[in-house]
């Protein structure tokens, strides 16, 4: 399913909603928050009952609603989440989302006059409702446009694909090669009990315990462990294994496994960890791999990994 991906329009990931038609009633910025929309019934404001999500006027004159929002990072897109969440009188009965890819640090207004692709026609929703639109586009995208037919309120936005960063940027110099926002990706992963495993490559620092990842306690013998997919083949020289926030729940120990093809190659040996405390590991090896296995031992949970190096 596309919503195992990173939501590519998440606030916290970078995204940003640049421009809308209007927001009248509740503000645009609500559509990529994370988290699940909030409700409290007979709450009223300035404007009328307070929702947790972007909706605008009863439209008296022909036309539609649209909000524009910048991703985070831009990527392939997968799938689109249109929610209505607790919008059952004031939901749009029909939506569709265009995208574009643009370069640089574009206005709005430079952005709303390009070329845009529709990858979701327009399709009718249902209220207080969580939709979900597979997209079969291999192009990569910095933009997409959500239209609400005519006007209304959605809850949130979320665009799941598969992170495709300008690399360039990065010529002749260091980078973390597992980062979100680099293309890094966690492909495998022995447990996500408590929280999603890709949260240890996200941008920043983890704020709280919930934003990292953690796994159930382990009864049985062995240990835990994730499989990262670097931006690119590359050599290693610096792991960062951050425990801040796992006070009594860090691992004991963590151990780093380069992967290139059929050959493994060991990166750093199993290596004693501290509760809520960022670690720093210079690395020796010299070897490019194009996958690093994280092995902690035997469970528990990380804030953050930060693998820098060079791509080949």
């Amino acid at each position: 399913m596309f919503t195992t991906l990173p939501d590519l329009a998440l606030r916290t990931l970078g995204g940003s909603v640049v421009a809308a038609s209007d927001e009248s009633f509740a503000e645009k910025e609500s559509l990529i928050r994370p988290g699940r929309p909030g409700f409290r019934p007979e709450t009223f404001g300035n404007k009328g009952q307070v929702y947790d999500g972007w909706e605008t006027r009863r439209r008296r004159s022909p036309g539609h609603d649209w909000a524009l929002v910048r991703l985070g990072m831009p990527g392939v897109i997968r799938g689109v989440v249109i929610d209505t969440a607790w919008f059952k009188g004031n939901y749009p009965p029909y939506a569709s989302v265009e995208a574009i890819a643009l370069e640089g640090h574009p206005s709005a207004a430079e952005a709303l006059a390009g070329t845009w692709t529709e990858i979701v026609p327009r399709s009718p929703l249902k209220g207080d409702a969580e939709q979900h639109f597979e997209v079969a586009d291999d192009h990569r995208y910095t933009h997409v446009r959500l239209t609400i037919h005519p006007d209304g309120g959605v809850a949130r936005l979320r665009v799941h694909g598969e992170v495709r960063p300008d690399l360039t940027l990065y010529d002749g110099l260091g980078l973390d090669l597992a980062a979100l926002a680099n293309g890094g990706l966690v492909t495998a992963c022995s447990d996500e009990f408590y929280s999603a495993p890709n949260n240890v490559i996200a941008p920043g620092l983890a704020r709280h315990q919930a934003e990292g990842w953690e796994t159930a306690r382990r009864r049985g013998p062995g240990n835990d462990w994730l499989v990262i997919r670097l931006a690119g083949r590359g050599v290693v020289r610096l792991a960062e294994i951050d425990t801040t926030n796992l006070l009594f729940n860090a691992p004991g120990a963590v151990s780093l496994t380069g992967l290139d093809g059929d050959r493994e190659i060991p990166l750093l040996p199993r290596t004693p960890l501290q509760p809520d405390t960022p670690h720093r590991f210079r690395l020796d090896g010299l070897e490019p791999v194009t996958h690093v296995r994280v092995d902690i031992h035997p469970d528990g949970g990380l804030a953050r990994v930060r693998l820098h190096g060079h791509l080949t």
